[in-house]
């Protein structure tokens, strides 16, 4: 009788070995996530998302606002690749590393091969290692799923949302249907 054989657990190293193919790869509690190469709509949000944040992060120093691809190792032998994420630049982020406690606002643009995992695996994961926000922007239904530490539920924010991370010295308030507007208009609705 054959055996199946065990499942491979994944590790960042492993992730890292892997030939570039344009795939993004992470790994969380060694389940291998693949996502290919996101298209024009979600592109075209993480861009509006961007040019929206990065005066606002930028002002705050010594944070910093990137986007993907970059893998950012937060746990031993875990890899994610956010869409967008606005973190304190520390000495330990110029050598590669990055702490949990740097993270302030992490990201994710649905797209059909995302919706699952940034709604289950990803918010479990960035819920637990203690991630302040986790946005989930939703091009489909226009609106923002807004994750806290504790939550149950997901905060539904469709029109202004105003991000106020303890340590600012003023909030940062995007108009949701401006930039999904934009964005739309770029290349045309999800």
């Amino acid at each position: 009788m054959r055996r199946d054989p065990e499942p491979t657990y994944w590790t960042a190293e492993m992730v890292r070995a892997i030939p570039d193919d344009l795939n993004r790869y992470e790994c969380i509690d060694g389940q291998l996530l693949v996502t290919p190469s996101p298209g024009y709509p979600h592109q075209a949000m993480v861009g509006e998302l961007l040019l929206a944040l990065h005066p606002y992060a930028k002002e705050m120093k010594p944070w910093h606002l990137t986007f993907s691809p970059v893998d950012v190792e937060l746990a031993p032998g875990m890899i994610v690749q956010p869409d967008l994420f606005v973190f304190r630049l520390t000495p330990a982020a110029w050598d590669g590393r990055m702490y949990e406690s740097d993270l302030l606002l992490v990201i994710e643009v649905l797209s059909k091969a995302t919706v699952e995992r940034d709604r289950t695996i990803k918010r479990a994961f960035y819920e637990r290692i203690g991630v302040p926000e986790y946005w989930i922007v939703d091009q489909f239904t226009r609106c923002v799923e807004r994750w806290r530490p504790g939550a149950t539920t997901p905060e539904i924010v469709r029109g202004r949302l105003s991000w106020h991370p303890a340590d600012a010295k003023a909030p940062f308030i995007f108009d949701l249907p401006a930039r999904f507007d934009a964005a739309e208009e770029a290349f045309g609705p999800p």
